[in-house]
């Protein structure tokens, strides 16, 4: 991993930690809720195992996954395209800052606004080989139908949350077994950090 992406991954990670041992006292709206430490390194190991150029992240925050994505990527390409969905203002200035520090702005556009909204006015030509959905979990199911038709054959897309907390539990069996009514798709549930839910589309 590239040093300056690893110190603010490092960073993050660390206030991330003490947030969810309650060491922070953090209001909701500013939490950080980001994936685990072991989730980072799965999908960093799974985006650079299927070659990804180009990613879609549903869920900023402030920036922590968004890190993992691109220094995977820079793995194989110089020229990595990320476009991270967030509407949380504050959040979005601390994913700013972060990614500069990280010295990777230029590889990440921001789409400021509703998650359904960025998605409904995406081109029909716009592809990704890799998703990550980390965003509210209501509207899990909704992002998914509106993201297929985005995920290039053979790409993929990760869900966190399918396990823990445990009061997103059956909402997430909902969404998985849609997933799986999907004749396109091939998904498993693996216990990875908090769940993860790993869809491929088929060719």
């Amino acid at each position: 991993m590239r040093k300056s992406i690893k110190k603010i991954i490092d960073e993050l990670e660390e206030k991330s930690r003490k947030e969810r041992t309650k060491r922070y006292d953090v209001k909701p709206e500013d939490r950080m809720l980001a994936i685990t430490y072991e989730t980072g390194q799965f999908i960093h190991s799974l985006i650079v195992g299927i070659r990804a150029k180009s990613a879609l992240e549903l869920g900023t925050s402030t920036g922590y996954s968004t890190l993992w994505i691109t220094d995977a990527i820079l793995t194989h390409y110089k020229t990595p395209r990320i476009t991270t969905i967030e509407r949380n203002p504050k959040k979005i200035e601390r994913a700013i800052r972060n990614f500069k520090r990280a010295g990777v702005s230029r590889f990440i556009r921001i789409r400021r606004n509703e998650i359904g909204n960025v998605l409904k006015g995406l081109p029909r030509n716009a592809k990704f080989d890799f998703v990550l959905i980390d965003a509210d979990k209501e509207n899990v199911i909704e992002y998914a139908r509106l993201i297929i038709p985005h995920l290039k054959d053979g790409g993929v897309m990760v869900t966190d949350n399918m396990l823990y907390p445990k009061k997103y539990r059956k909402m997430m069996h909902q969404y998985s077994t849609y997933l799986a009514s999907r004749q396109n798709l091939q998904t498993c549930t693996l216990a990875i950090g908090n769940g993860q839910e790993i869809t491929v589309k088929k060719g």
